[in-house]
């Protein structure tokens, strides 16, 4: 490693905890402040490998989905990658996330992301019409992020994730721009990964749009003044969910059948406590998968829980190889969610 790559990757370090700390004062350790961020969707985790992990995926990230838990993830990656991974969400509403990425060799990797809602037309309901007006409105989720990695040495990754987000329901709409860093270092440890990552760090997001407009009575106290006087009902600025994670993998056992991985993850949000995500990934014949893991462990009153899942690998033409991964998540009195992702890499 050269003196140059050296000052490189001790600044670019630098940056990224001076950002997490700023990013950190924002957070207040004795308020959850849980429901005062703007875009939640945004915390749903992509990826069903990830999802059946337990969400400890900071320092494992070697796939696609990588660039919603770490980007520095998916500097490893090689050729080009795509999932399509499907979330049934609570409340029938649901999720659908588009990753794809390119290794350029030496020049790094970069990706893209698009995240989608599906929920469907619910109807206008009023004072006067508590079972619908005849109208309906649609609620939209959109967020789409280009992102770019690249291996500093060997052992050090980092990487970069800059989107786009925006929210409409019915009349009203709000966008943002953020990103996503993070950093991942193969420790001289054997088997044991570092990874980092602060997300959502951006701008604001507040609805505006015809919704807000109202007729009022400046002074309805007297009477011969006019009562409909056109005004608009002021909305307030609202921050995204920043969260920043750290996390250790660490590969148990390993032979030429069997690998046997471990990861932990520490979160700090911004809307909520501080919590423990903990999960594991057996992988035998590199065929089969059987993942488990226990998500927000420590947070006081969470439903959050138990996570399993199971995923297969298999190579076709050539070099391609297709995976399939099903996560299932345990959310205590709101049952559950399933993850369905399908990749393919070639």
């Amino acid at each position: 490693m050269t003196l140059t790559s050296r000052t490189t990757t001790a600044i670019l370090l630098l940056s990224i905890l001076c950002l997490s700390g700023a990013g950190a004062q924002t957070f207040k350790s004795n308020v959850s402040k849980k429901g005062t961020t703007a875009a939640p969707f945004l915390s749903i985790g992509q990826g069903a490998r990830a999802l059946s992990m337990g969400g400890a995926f900071v320092a494992v990230a070697d796939d696609p989905s990588s660039m919603y838990w770490n980007p520095a993830g998916i500097a490893g990656l090689t050729g080009v990658s795509v999932i399509v991974d499907h979330t049934q969400w609570f409340a029938d509403i649901q999720y659908n996330y588009l990753g794809a990425t390119i290794g350029l060799g030496d020049l790094g990797t970069v990706g893209l992301t698009f995240t989608g809602s599906s929920i469907d037309e619910m109807l206008v309901t009023t004072v006067d019409n508590p079972e619908g007006n005849g109208e309906t409105f649609t609620v939209t989720d959109i967020a789409v992020s280009v992102a770019y990695a690249l291996n500093l040495t060997d052992k050090f990754s980092i990487g970069f994730n800059p989107k786009f987000i925006h929210q409409k329901i019915w009349r009203m709409s709000a966008s943002a721009m953020a990103i996503d860093i993070g950093v991942k270092y193969i420790t001289p440890f054997d088997g044991a990964v570092l990874g980092m990552s602060i997300t959502n760090f951006g701008s604001k997001m507040q609805l505006t749009g015809n919704s807000t407009v109202v007729f009022h009575d400046v002074d309805n106290s007297t009477s011969g003044n006019n009562g409909r006087i056109p005004a608009n009902l002021g909305t307030e600025e609202w921050m995204l969910p920043l969260n920043f994670r750290v996390g250790i993998a660490y590969g148990v056992y390993r032979d030429d059948a069997n690998q046997l991985t471990l990861a932990v993850d520490a979160s700090h949000p911004s809307d909520n406590y501080e919590s423990i995500d903990l999960g594991g990934e057996y992988i035998f014949n590199d065929f089969l998968s059987i993942r488990g893991g226990f998500k927000s462990m420590f947070l006081a009153d969470s439903e959050e829980g138990l996570t399993l899942g199971v995923g297969v690998k298999q190579a076709i033409v050539g070099s391609s190889v297709v995976t399939f991964d099903y996560g299932y998540q345990d959310f205590g009195i709101l049952k559950n969610v399933q993850k369905f992702t399908v990749g393919i890499n070639f």
